[in-house]
């Protein structure tokens, strides 16, 4: 860890935050009431709210009116101008192709009409960045960092009349803009983050030091978010301009996929930042990261549909196509089970994406949980879906498309696909993070209520008044979770996709009772289990995607009753979902967790050191 003090060659170590640290200022930066209703925070309950996603959200007809001749217009770009294969090859997005973008609005998606923006809403921005994605994961990066969580977001929703006259139009019209969290030792524990900002002597200007890691867009962005250290326990967002003295591009980095990605490391010396240009308040920089990422890792669920799209495409034509022993692959039992599971979790995937963007939308919903779950869940799946795609091409999928062009065969580029689509697990919160931070999220009631009971520093009275108060409430809920009723014929509205919707109602309860199970068994020492939390956790992204894929299916054979192809398809990921449901329960307290900790320990104490002989030795670093 080092810490910028009077230029780029004087650093200094500065000491890593303890774990107490660690918590406060992760605590201090939570969003800690729910002024809206969440499903998922309710699923975790035991309340089964469907009334909160059910009828399926519809998009603004008058939104999608305006969002359409910018779409054909994306699409035509893309189809017209666009090299992807030789983006890929050489590493770097034309200028022209940047411009082009700007030109035709693609920088100002969700900017307000009257900044100069399309203003369109959080479902047309992640449909028309899915398109993108449907062909390029890198021009995907550069549209998304600069919108979902660069400057506009922000600015749009914190940033003063003032702020939002200066810079709105310029992002509108194509400045691309960035986010500078990240720091060598600072990634999702923003406690050690050593980037500073000192307020001048004349209280005009912060003086900013410091230096970014992994900044995407960093490398060619016009503004940039950053985050800074402005007293020992405040972090502050400033929009710092990256043509004022002192801003410098350290380096371009480079990645195994998404070769084309402006992304580096952005050094601060003694950059002079306006009193004006500090977004929203001192001291509010994190928690105006998390709000902003409610809605910006929206972008990164939808971009998994669209890949797998593109991956359910290539597969069809080819298992149709390719004969071995006799008949097409996709007869064949092995490849048709990848491909009927890969149809049935795409129709999920995108139904939870449009659902989390529409309800995002229609603002009436507190979505910080399905935005993280959609993120988690999407992008899990459709790496397991691009997998199966490059398994079912075989040979044909590890060549790469210039090669494959280059002796006549269709050139799918599913070797880029991959490189390209692992960085979404990692992306805007791991997946590891996204499910700490739902599980935090999912025992707040539990700790607001009892939480003093298991606190160390509590005095007695505190422990007392916990004692009493969680008393009176448990009394009361957990007997309500073995006594509701989720059987025939509840939502018999659902038709063939009812017992699933069912199934999603008894397992609610039973999950909010596995919940408090685990907090009487583990008592404090269960935030260390996070192998259990994340069974939890992910039991209850299941739930959300079985609701949501059904309420959808509903919804499309309303429109239309002729078309048994989302009832079918709902229908058999319902099945497979409440299979992964049941085994994970399953394994929140019969597992192997405690021995698979004591072998790692031992790994990292070098005591299984000989289970690395027999190769070559690359030597420490």
């Amino acid at each position: 860890m080092t810490d910028v003090l009077a230029g780029p060659d004087r650093l200094t170590p500065t000491p890593l935050a303890t774990e107490q640290e660690a918590r406060d200022v992760a605590e201090a930066a939570r969003e800690k009431e729910w002024e809206s209703p969440s499903f998922v925070r309710e699923l975790f309950e035991g309340s089964f709210r469907l009334d909160l996603v059910h009828p399926f959200p519809q998009p603004d007809p008058a939104d999608l009116a305006r969002a359409k001749p910018f779409m054909e217009k994306l699409e035509r770009f893309m189809q017209q101008r666009v090299d992807s294969d030789k983006i890929d090859r050489e590493g770097k997005i034309p200028p022209e192709i940047v411009r082009g973008l700007g030109e035709i609005g693609a920088f100002g998606i969700k900017i307000p009409i009257e900044y100069g923006g399309l203003g369109l809403s959080q479902y047309s921005y992640t449909h028309a960045v899915g398109l993108v994605t449907s062909q390029d994961g890198n021009l995907t990066a550069l549209l998304s960092a600069a919108q979902s969580i660069g400057v506009p977001t922000p600015l749009k929703l914190f940033g003063t009349p003032a702020q939002k006259r200066k810079y709105l139009p310029r992002l509108a019209a194509g400045a691309v803009s960035a986010f500078a969290l990240t720091e060598n030792q600072v990634g999702s524990d923003p406690a050690a983050l050593s980037t500073t900002a000192t307020l001048s002597e004349d209280g005009k200007s912060y003086i900013l030091n410091g230096e970014k890691l992994w900044c995407t867009n960093g490398t060619i962005a016009e503004l940039m978010v950053v985050m800074a250290r402005t007293g020992p326990k405040k972090i502050t967002a400033f929009i710092v301009e990256t043509n004022w003295p002192g801003v410098e591009v350290v380096q371009r980095l480079h990645f195994m996929g998404l070769k084309a990605l402006e992304n580096g490391i952005i050094r601060f010396t003694n950059v002079k930042v306006p009193v004006e240009n500090v977004l929203w308040g001192e001291g509010k920089g994190l928690k105006l990261a998390l709000i902003t990422l409610n809605t910006g890792r929206l972008t990164l669920p939808a971009s998994a549909v669209a890949g797998a799209k593109r991956c359910l495409e290539i597969v069809r034509l080819w298992a149709a196509k390719r004969v071995q022993w006799g008949q097409p692959i996709g007869k064949h039992d092995a490849i048709a089970q990848k491909i009927g599971r890969m149809a049935a979790e795409i129709f999920a995937m995108e139904a939870v994406s449009d659902l989390a963007s529409l309800m995002a939308d229609r603002g009436d919903a507190d979505i910080r949980l399905e935005a993280a779950m959609a993120k988690m869940w999407n992008t899990e799946t459709g790496w397991r879906i691009v997998d199966d795609t490059l398994q079912i091409k075989g040979g044909r999928g590890y060549e790469t498309a210039d090669s494959l062009r280059s002796r006549g065969e269709r050139p799918d580029p599913i070797e880029r696909m991959m490189r390209d689509y692992r960085i979404n697990l990692i992306f805007e919160g791991s997946s590891e993070i996204m499910r700490l931070f739902i599980a935090r999220e999912a025992v707040d009631t539990h700790l607001k209520l009892a939480g003093d009971l298991i606190d160390p520093k509590a005095p007695m009275a505190k422990k007392i008044q916990a004692l009493l108060r969680s008393g009176a409430y448990y009394a009361y809920w957990y007997p309500k979770l073995w006594l509701g009723w989720g059987r025939i014929p509840r939502y018999s509205e659902f038709g063939p996709l009812a017992t699933h919707v069912r199934f999603v109602s008894r397992s609610c309860r039973r999950l909010a009772r596995t919940l408090f199970h685990c907090m009487v068994r583990f008592g404090p020492k269960l935030e260390k289990r996070q192998a259990v939390l994340g069974r939890l956790v992910e039991i209850g992204a299941e739930l959300l995607a079985i609701t949501a894929a059904c309420s959808k299916a509903y919804s499309m054979y309303k429109k239309d009753p002729t078309n048994r192809g989302p009832v079918e398809l709902a229908g058999l990921f319902s099945w497979q979902a409440r299979r992964r449901v049941e085994e994970r329960f399953e394994a929140v307290f019969d597992n192997d967790d405690v021995r698979t900790y004591a072998v790692a320990q031992q790994v990292l104490k070098g005591e299984h050191s000989w289970l690395e002989t027999g190769m070559v030795r690359a030597g420490e670093r």
